[in-house]
């Protein structure tokens, strides 16, 4: 059986929520090679910031689940 991306993707994500830092953390997410997205957290306010890598569109969430599934179809395509 082949390993869950999404279980990956949320254990990234909830590395940077528990980071003991209050820097801003940075995570890149790539297939094959090839960027996807960038996705920051800053822990001030509690807020997920998801770059697409390819039209640089910026979105924000407050949900690990909804950044999650984002990132998840960005790795899709």
């Amino acid at each position: 059986m082949k390993s869950s991306q999404l279980t990956a993707i949320l254990k990234r994500l909830s590395a940077m929520i528990e980071a003991e830092d209050s820097e801003v953390q940075v995570r890149r997410f790539e297939r094959e090679g090839q960027e996807r997205c960038i996705v920051t957290f800053d822990s001030s306010t509690e807020m997920f910031e998801l770059t697409e890598a390819g039209s640089q569109q910026v979105y924000q969430f407050d949900d690990i689940d909804l950044v999650a599934l984002e990132i998840f179809e960005l790795l899709q395509d």
